[in-house]
């Protein structure tokens, strides 16, 4: 998902949200076309999501965990999982998201898979942050935050959940 990167333009300060340049969102989905790869399958979900065509997103979100479940590989269907719980957050599906990312975080932190730990806390974080329940939001992300530092994060990889860190506790602090 390298081009993802040329497509956020920030994030949106009230909602945590990526703000995306729509056109650069269309000729990915374009670029990507048919292809049915899982890589490709979870870059299609992410696009559809963030461009706000979630019945969509969610029916290549759950290809993605079909897929991936294949494959046999429990950490490879983190990602897709992960995934899919986001667009279920996007769509309103609270409960299915939390109860999603909290098995993801289990998984991780029993497997010791620090970095997918770090992401799944994160977007939990975003859960509970669009429900308006800053505290664990909070602990969420200041926990995404630890572990990603101990793994020696770059700045680039510490941003978003710093980010979100600030702008909870700008929330709390009203």
């Amino acid at each position: 998902m390298e081009h993802t990167l040329s497509i956020i333009l920030g994030y949106d300060a009230s909602t945590l949200r990526e703000k995306v340049d729509l056109k650069a969102v269309g000729d990915r989905l374009l670029e990507l076309g048919d292809m049915r790869s899982l890589s490709a399958l979870c870059e299609k979900a992410w696009l559809l999501k963030v461009a706000g065509q979630l019945d969509e997103a969610l029916d290549v979100a759950n290809q993605c965990v079909r897929l991936a479940r294949f494959t046999g590989d429990r950490k490879g269907l983190m990602q897709p999982r992960m995934l899919r719980a986001q667009v279920l957050q996007f769509r309103g599906a609270y409960e299915e998201a939390l109860h999603e990312l909290s098995s993801l975080i289990n998984e991780a932190h029993t497997h010791d898979w620090k970095m997918l730990e770090a992401l799944a806390l994160q977007h939990r974080g975003k859960v509970y942050f669009d429900q308006g329940e800053f505290k664990p939001a909070l602990a969420d992300f200041k926990a995404s935050v630890r572990l990603r530092t101990d793994l020696g994060a770059t700045d680039d990889e510490l941003e978003s959940p710093q980010i979100a860190v600030a702008i909870t506790e700008s929330f709390l602090g009203r």
